[in-house]
């Protein structure tokens, strides 16, 4: 049964401190927003509560064999002869669940949890891995506070989650903590330093043209509302705070062995493939979906996978791996 209250069964492994979660938030007030400037964790709350409904429509994301395929790519990138499949492993800010239920429909584990600082977010993934009937409970859930059990899980995931906790090193004794001895964690996702310059400076570019052409009298139909434009500013906004680190490969492996993690290796991917997805994605936020049909999903789809190809194949031969956007870190809790 895939319910928030599973977690306090007696072999679930949580904690009964504080055994009922807040209500998601999903419309921040303007009071709400401006004190969250100023203190990240609320920050991340809201801004994930305001997205999680819409998250999976605004990053393509599905539960299907596209996104199994993605999902699974990133661990067996990282750790390719893994001893599938892992008996419990729980995702760490898991958003929608798209990592953690991707990788359990291929077969990676049995059981899942999904933890998220946001109400909004752990509701949706739930809902989620109910519709997918996958074995999975979940918590609101401060990443540098897990509430289960020492030596809980197989396996800790995450994807694009350790750049939006202020101790990322705290976070990861952790993930220790709750893993058994042996057990391990694989993070994908996370912007590298040079990475996210591009990214950035890319996305900013494409708004500001998006929305300035769109104001023009034949583009005017490919304009969304303005509260739409505004609320999506004032999100924008969140996300220059939620959005606290970037990193290197080498800091994610400084990181991780400072917290205690043994076998520590990292890895690093798309390059082309980010500065096309990007825009590309900008693009999609700033014009009505009904805007955009098969044919544009086929050009973004087909257009990443091209870009991939050229990654993997050309460019990780002559680029080093911090020029790339994402980095990926995975270790091993020491057996005792």
């Amino acid at each position: 049964m895939t319910a928030i209250d599973d977690q306090n069964t007696p072999d679930s492994g949580a904690t009964t401190n504080d055994p009922v979660d807040p209500a998601p938030n999903p419309h921040a007030t303007q009071e709400q927003v401006e004190a969250a400037l100023k203190d990240t964790k609320l920050a991340q709350v809201l801004y994930h509560d305001w997205e999680a409904e819409t998250y999976d429509e605004k990053w393509s994301i599905s539960f299907d064999e596209r996104c199994i395929d993605y999902a699974r790519g990133r661990l067996d990138k990282i750790l390719p002869d893994a001893p599938l499949p892992y008996g419990r492993a729980m995702e760490l800010g898991c958003g929608t669940g798209f990592f953690l239920l991707n990788l359990m429909q291929s077969g990676v584990a049995e059981k899942g949890s999904v933890t998220d600082l946001s109400p909004g977010m752990v509701k949706v993934a739930l809902r989620n891995a109910e519709n997918l009937g996958l074995d999975v409970d979940g918590r609101v859930a401060d990443a540098e506070s897990i509430p289960y059990e020492d030596n809980t899980f197989d396996l800790v995931v995450g994807h694009a989650v350790l750049h939006h906790i202020p101790d990322v090193e705290k976070s990861l004794r952790e993930v220790l903590r709750v893993l058994k001895p042996g057990g391990r964690f694989v993070f994908a996702g996370e912007p590298s330093t040079h990475g996210d310059f591009y990214a950035r400076w890319l996305s900013r570019a494409t708004w500001w043209a998006t929305t300035n052409i769109t104001k023009l009298g034949p583009l005017k139909g490919w304009r969304r509302p303005q509260e739409e434009l505004d609320e999506s500013s004032r999100a924008a906004a969140l996300e220059a705070v939620v959005d606290i680190h970037t990193f290197s490969p080498e800091d994610l492996e400084r990181l991780a062995t400072s917290a205690g993690a043994v076998q520590v290796e990292s890895a690093a991917e798309e390059l082309a493939a980010a500065m096309l997805g990007w825009p590309v994605r900008t693009f999609e936020a700033a014009v009505p979906a009904e805007k955009l049909g098969w044919g544009w999903a086929g050009f973004a789809f087909g257009g990443w996978k091209r870009m991939t190809w050229l990654d993997e194949n050309v460019l990780r031969k002559i680029v080093p791996p911090k020029f790339f956007y994402n980095v990926l870190i995975t270790g091993v809790k020491p057996e005792k």
